[in-house]
């Protein structure tokens, strides 16, 4: 699935449309993480390049943090349970 920026900002594919939302979220998100450990010049930098590993390089990484987010967000007292040794 390649990411395409049309057919996101028309609303012509919903699943475009969601992967947009997620790649503004997931900026954000990597800017302020990249902004606590190197600074505000090199945190935009990193942010950039992650955002482009995981939107153009490898398009089917996009879920796996909303996945992940859910599961911590709404799964919380299930993982709560799991006992690790």
């Amino acid at each position: 699935m390649a990411f395409d920026f049309i057919a996101a900002i028309s609303g012509q594919n919903f699943a475009m449309s969601f992967a947009l939302l997620l790649l503004i979220v997931y900026f954000l998100w990597f800017f302020s993480w990249g902004k606590k450990q190197v600074g505000t010049k090199l945190g935009i930098l990193l942010a950039i390049f992650l955002t482009y590993l995981v939107f153009v390089l490898y398009p089917e990484m996009i879920w796996v943090p909303f996945i992940l987010f859910i599961l911590a967000t709404f799964g919380k007292e299930y993982l709560e349970r799991v006992k690790v040794a």
